[in-house]
């Protein structure tokens, strides 16, 4: 075992302060990481301030890990010593039950271990996330990583980029279809990049007329204010699918009525209350209404290794791990392009 450095929350109330804690030594199938990069998600917050209801205190956050591999296991054959390595947001899962054997690891029947909030196999021993120094994960579980990308950029991706990816793939999202990202924030951003890569014609839906510029560079063709009348009325039954990354309250029947026939809203932003749907939306134009969580291992790699051959990486604020506060309320002010990234150097 090691005793590693890291940042915690000792409760839902208390800032995240310096802490120590024990990481296992590593088995003939694991990999240790030198943490390099640690992305910031919003979900770190809703976990630290447990408000998600089912928070495990003290909380290491933090699952978009990027790494070099410090050592590895006697039976690890895909890493070596000296490889830039990743983690995302589950280290472990049945891996027998009817979706692990899909490659959908996300969706485990049985129970998946998430980086950080949750237990390990055994249920009863803590994880401890990516505001580490060091984390030590089954080979199955580590990502492979191309060293031509910037690697702050990379960490975003194992969340964010996942997130974003797997629902435009699953839907076969494509040249000729026309796609709207509701939301231009960390995932929202990501999805432009996405959906303009895979071809297709893609509209930013943003409620802050000031982010229009961004929506541009970031590639999308067209950006419309969902609080204009006149913009939202010229797309209705407009798109054959929307990717919604908000996660702030908001109407879903209003994006509902931009879908055109047989049309699909994916969810993958998590509003704090539930949100009524009026069922002529769907019924009307035979629009389906789905969710996405993450995505599985395989997926990610084919994310991770799609970014390499297309030079993608998120937009990232590098912050040292002293800053985490001030980049948490900078966050839930919307005061970031678009993601916060700590150098564990700092630590």
């Amino acid at each position: 075992m090691s005793i590693v450095k890291a940042y915690a929350a000792q409760n839902s109330t208390s800032p995240l302060s310096p802490f120590t804690f024990q990481r296992r030594a590593p088995g003939p199938h694991d990999v240790e990481l030198d943490i390099l990069y640690c992305g910031v998600c919003h979900s770190d917050i809703h976990q630290v301030r447990n408000e998600w209801g089912d928070s495990i205190f003290p909380m290491v956050p933090g699952h978009e890990i990027v790494g070099r591999v410090s050592y590895v296991g006697s039976h690890v054959k895909k890493f070596k010593t000296g490889d830039v390595a990743a983690v995302g947001c589950l280290v472990d899962s049945c891996r027998t039950c009817a979706s692990c054997r899909e490659g959908l690891e996300q969706y485990c029947e049985v129970h998946s271990v998430p980086t950080y909030n949750g237990y390990e196999m055994d249920r009863k021993t803590p994880t401890y996330g990516g505001y580490s120094k060091k984390i030590v994960v089954d080979e199955a579980f580590v990502l492979k990583v191309s060293e031509k990308l910037k690697l702050a950029g990379v960490a975003p991706l194992l969340c964010a980029g996942i997130t974003t990816y797997s629902p435009l793939r699953h839907w076969k999202i494509g040249p000729g279809h026309r796609v709207a990202i509701a939301g231009l924030g960390g995932l929202g951003h990501m999805g432009v990049k996405f959906a303009t890569a895979l071809g297709a014609e893609v509209t930013v839906l943003s409620s802050s007329a000031q982010k229009e510029s961004d929506a541009y560079r970031l590639g999308a063709h067209h950006f419309v204010v969902t609080t204009n009348h006149s913009q939202m009325r010229k797309v209705k039954r407009h798109f054959d699918f929307i990717l919604n990354t908000i996660s702030a309250t908001h109407d879903y029947n209003s994006f509902l009525s931009l879908l055109k026939t047989n049309g699909t809203m994916v969810l993958v932003g998590v509003p704090p209350q539930a949100v009524p749907v009026q069922a002529f939306n769907l019924i009307g134009g035979r629009r389906s209404l789905a969710g996405s969580l993450i995505g599985g291992i395989p997926e990610t790699q084919e994310m991770l290794d799609y970014c390499a051959r297309h030079e993608i990486t998120s937009d990232v604020e590098v912050i040292a791990m002293q800053d985490i506060e001030k980049a948490y309320t900078r966050m839930l002010k919307g005061d970031v392009r678009y993601r916060f990234v700590i150098d564990i150097n700092s630590l």
